[in-house]
């Protein structure tokens, strides 16, 4: 889709990248913008939305790309904006924005995107991740469980572990529940994505990330086989919680679910 703003064109792209929202963002820095020009970073905020414009000059009276990542069940979606004007004056310099660069963005776009979708899914293979279950039973309330051990004792969790390699994120979620709570899980929906410090496995630091699906108990009797003590609490109680710092910015997104279903 394009369009013209006082002589600013405008191009949007979206990619769904099958990585996590931590190597959409750096995968997509690393390669670069595909234009023949050097861009300046303008905005940078891992792993949310980074800006870069070139300086003008070089025919350019603008050119600034602009990405926003977002997490999903099936990936991150990236959302790409081109914004360009050239320094050519009239109707020549719009009829020239509007055909010829315009074509040239476009293709060298969809080539840049096809790469980096590619590195993307192959770097995300060498990552750990990291799943999570907001189980919900049938009085809208939410299962949390609290660490027995390791540094984090005693604070509060929504159930999960990590992903093994070759392993699905909802394969992952499934099996550590049924290992953490001897319980069989049917997943819902995706619910939310956060960026973990520190190092998952023996990965890079801040590579993984958290991945939390809303699901309901299929089969079995609840058992506490990893953690001190479950607990199934309403909507307006888990504020009241010591949360682990992963766990704590999906409260919103669980509470929202709560009060829709």
């Amino acid at each position: 889709m394009s369009a013209k703003l006082n002589r600013v064109f405008q191009l949007r792209f979206t990619t769904l990248v099958e990585a996590p929202l931590t190597v959409a963002f750096d995968v997509a820095r690393s390669l670069g913008r595909p234009w023949p020009h050097p861009l300046r970073e303008v905005v940078s905020e891992r792993p949310w939305r980074d800006v870069y414009e070139a300086a003008p000059g070089n025919g350019w009276r603008l050119l600034r790309h602009t990405r926003h990542f977002s997490a999903t069940g099936a990936g991150t979606l990236v959302d790409e904006q081109v914004d360009w004007d050239t320094a050519l004056p009239g109707a020549l310099g719009g009829l020239i924005d509007r055909t010829l660069l315009r074509g040239r963005i476009v293709r060298a776009m969809q080539a840049h995107l096809d790469a980096y979708s590619v590195a993307a899914a192959r770097r995300a293979l060498e990552v750990t991740q990291v799943v999570g279950a907001a189980l919900v039973d049938d009085r809208r309330r939410v299962l949390v469980a609290q660490r027995g051990s390791g540094p984090l004792a005693g604070l509060w969790e929504f159930p999960g572990g990590k992903v093994e390699p070759g392993e699905s994120d909802l394969s992952a979620l499934v099996r550590e529940c049924t290992e953490e709570l001897g319980v069989q899980v049917a997943p819902q929906a995706f619910l939310g994505e956060v960026p973990l410090d520190g190092v998952v496995a023996g990965g890079a630091p801040g590579a993984s990330t958290l991945r939390v699906w809303w699901a309901r108990i299929a089969a079995g009797e609840l058992v506490a086989h990893e953690h001190t003590e479950l607990r199934w609490l309403a909507a307006a109680q888990l504020e009241d919680l010591d949360w682990i710092a992963a766990d704590r910015p999906l409260i919103p997104a669980v509470r929202a679910l709560l009060a829709r279903l």
